[in-house]
């Protein structure tokens, strides 16, 4: 009992999926026209480049915190003279 209730499950999640597959609407994902897919794809570009030029700001950062920290510049000293 427990292998026929499986294989009718099975069976019928096959057929639902298969029906649904062809009852799907295509939906155009770019537009047909040159000037909007131009616009389209020059907008993707500047985003990337701008997430690359990010990336790049960040790890720069990080190296200047690195080298600071080699340094010991970030480290107080104890024998320094308070300005009051």
């Amino acid at each position: 009992m427990k292998y026929f209730i499986r294989i009718l499950f099975i069976a019928l999640t096959i057929f639902l999926f298969g029906f649904l597959a062809f009852a799907e609407e295509k939906i155009p994902v770019f537009p047909s026209k040159p000037i909007e897919a131009y616009t389209i794809y020059t907008t993707l570009a500047v985003f990337w480049f701008a997430i690359i030029g990010l990336i790049v700001v960040i790890k720069m950062k990080l190296n200047e915190i690195e080298r600071i920290q080699k340094l010991g510049i970030d480290k107080e000293d104890p024998h320094t003279h308070l300005l009051e």
